[in-house]
């Protein structure tokens, strides 16, 4: 391996929205600074859980400079994947030129059905069209959501034809079995999305996870890669890490994690979601299963 990628837990952060929807940029920043304090050991801002597909082109080239004055950028992996080509070569270039660790890309998801060359031709062409030494991609596995997979097959070709630059993968899939097939992949970077699985990871080679809970559970994620690191994994706090995850993905992390923020802290900016998405209209439900859980200290 030719480079050393951020080892621990990696948080997509949420994204909070004005009154007229706009984005609360000094919310959002001091919210990912402080993730970083919390132990997050980096970022991947415009990804599922930051709404990035709600969010322009604009914006994000805006926002990420912004964040990038804030958080060291080689603490940062923005997503950059869109539509066509064109949109997702100016993303990930400004990423590049910004200092980032890398971009986390999704496969073009509107035309369903594509075949395995036509997903390596299409991050062949990205390639070229950055034209960046410096690039480093990060493939974005989460077909549930974009309804385009990235078959191990596919990242084995890429990483084997492009293996300074196609690093690894985010695995959003959920599926474990998936997973073990890209971590049996020689020295590329795999990381789950998920911290329910960072023993099983750890033991076959994964480097951490970037997980839409860490947003809220961001020290004892951390705290919990660091027995494993040790070699003791911390059984009581993978417990309580697990629990605290299966409960708020299981409400859906992007509306239930926005309405708690907004429940503890009485700011109004984590009420709201770019429609289509949904506020969660009812928290307090959830609330009281998140204060019985066990070990779980609230964030604020």
């Amino acid at each position: 391996m030719s480079f050393t990628p951020l080892r621990g837990v990696v948080a997509p952060n949420l994204t909070p929205f004005n009154e007229d929807l706009t984005i609360a940029e000094e919310l959002y920043l001091d919210h990912a600074a402080w993730l970083i304090d919390q132990g997050c050991v980096g970022l991947a801002p415009f990804g599922t859980t930051g709404e990035a597909l709600s969010i322009g082109i604009e914006e994000r080239l805006e926002l990420l400079e912004k964040l990038c004055l804030r958080v060291d950028p080689a603490k940062i992996i923005p997503g950059t994947g869109l539509t066509s080509l064109p949109d997702t070569v100016t993303l990930t270039r400004h990423a590049v030129d910004m200092g980032c660790a890398g971009a986390m890309t999704l496969p073009p998801f509107y035309y369903k059905g594509v075949s395995d060359d036509g997903l390596f031709n299409y991050f062949s062409w990205l390639i070229e069209a950055v034209n960046r030494p410096a690039l480093k991609i990060y493939l974005y596995h989460i077909p549930q959501v974009s309804g385009v997979a990235i078959p191990p097959s596919v990242s084995a070709r890429l990483f084997a034809a492009f293996p300074d630059i196609i690093v690894g993968i985010k695995d959003s899939s959920g599926i474990w079995e998936n997973t073990e097939k890209l971590l049996a992949i020689k020295d590329f970077v795999v990381y789950p999305a998920q911290e329910s699985t960072l023993i099983e990871g750890h033991a076959l080679g994964a480097v951490g996870c970037i997980s839409a809970t860490a947003n809220l559970n961001p020290a004892a994620i951390a705290k919990l890669i660091g027995t494993i690191e040790a070699g003791a994994p911390d059984m009581e706090l993978n417990e309580q890490v697990c629990a605290f995850r299966k409960l708020v993905a299981g409400a859906g992390p992007i509306p239930a994690q926005k309405a708690l923020l907004h429940l503890w802290t009485g700011n109004d900016h984590w009420a709201r979601l770019r429609p289509p998405l949904d506020a969660m209209p009812d928290v307090a439900a959830l609330a009281s299963q998140v204060d019985a859980l066990e070990g779980y200290q609230k964030p604020v």
